[in-house]
């Protein structure tokens, strides 16, 4: 008889539960949340497991490829459908998690989530960090602004470089705020520094990564944009059709259809924020900058014209996707011509 697990990740132990075909629990326990003491537990079962459930999560990636080299069949499990799955349980604790993951995966109800590779995982780390560094230097900067207005000294226009003169400036004679100014100027140069010195990793990368430059080719996509699509993406073969990525992405609008009642909501939002919001901001530069376009743009005006631009913008950022992830696949530039105006 088939038998199945279930693996609720802690970030020290995991409970873990095998069940046979009838949904019988045949081995329940608690292991140390390490590749090699998980291994070493389904080793030791007189059956081996035909699939083992492990939700996605931040341990998961890890453990899923230590599994999988191991010869082990493991699936991650969609961590929406699962919150969705537990919302039955009078009563949660790890152990009920992972009997219910290996209830799910029994049954066959869930829904596998792609594996990142490594090349991806630290890339997406590498673009995570220059955001969360251009986010804290932008809050010293807006702090020190505030405290400044609030004694009528204004900042006002000015650029990186001449932001600490200027406090300098404003400060002078102030003895508290010039002790402020003296804590906090120091941590901007730093964050500032570091800043710069992620952000031209992160552009160096973008020049010699192939499937990046070849992303940049399309307007509206700088290497910000094309490193995240890339790790985002990851294995472009994953996807049975382009038009499936806007979905994927949470690109396209909600439906609700039950009896007399049909109608379409906003978008889902479902998916990677951060690439949604990538494939945004490229769809507002090329409707709002003066870049070339070809059709696309020309397409996306029209849309505005008619339904507004920000409805515009978030159809523009779905069609991205989808000629973006065909790039990819396909190994060609962006057109800037349609092929009938190509042929003329």
């Amino acid at each position: 008889m088939d038998h199945y697990a279930g693996i609720d990740v802690s970030l020290k132990s995991s409970a873990v539960c095998v069940m046979d075909a009838s949904g019988k629990i045949v081995r329940e326990g608690s292991v140390g949340s390490e590749p090699e003491l998980l291994i070493a537990w389904f080793q030791g079962l007189p059956a081996k497991p035909v699939r083992i459930g492990l939700e996605a999560g931040p341990l998961s990636q890890w453990l899923y490829a230590a599994l999988r080299e191991a010869g082990l069949a493991v699936e991650l499990l969609e961590t929406r459908q699962l919150k969705e799955a537990f919302k039955t349980m009078p009563v949660k604790t790890d152990r009920n998690d992972a009997r219910r993951i290996a209830q799910l995966v029994r049954v066959g109800w869930f829904r596998p989530v792609h594996c990142k590779s490594l090349a991806a995982q630290e890339m997406r780390a590498l673009l995570a960090s220059r955001t969360l560094l251009q986010s804290k230097l932008n809050d010293v900067e807006m702090h020190l602004r505030g405290i400044l207005r609030g004694f009528g000294l204004k900042v006002g226009e000015t650029t990186r470089v001449r932001f600490a003169i200027r406090i300098r400036e404003l400060v002078f004679g102030h003895p508290m705020l010039e002790r402020i100014a003296a804590a906090m100027l120091p941590v901007r140069e730093v964050l500032l520094r570091e800043y710069k010195a992620v952000d031209t990793q992160v552009r160096q990368t973008a020049r010699v990564d192939a499937r990046a430059r070849l992303l940049m080719s399309a307007p509206g996509v700088g290497a910000i944009v094309a490193l995240g699509y890339v790790a985002a993406i990851d294995d472009p073969t994953r996807f049975k059709s382009s038009k499936a990525v806007g979905p994927h992405f949470g690109l396209t609008p909600r439906k609700y259809q039950s009896g007399e009642t049909n109608y379409d909501g906003r978008i889902s939002k479902l998916g990677d924020s951060s690439v949604r919001a990538l494939l945004y901001d490229a769809a507002h530069t090329i409707l709002t900058r003066p870049i070339k376009g070809g059709a696309l743009k020309s397409w996306a005006a029209k849309l505005a014209r008619r339904r507004g631009m920000m409805k515009a913008k978030v159809a523009l950022a779905r069609r991205l996707a989808v000629i973006l992830h065909r790039m990819l696949v396909d190994g060609t530039k962006f057109r800037f011509e349609t092929p009938t105006q190509a042929a003329a």
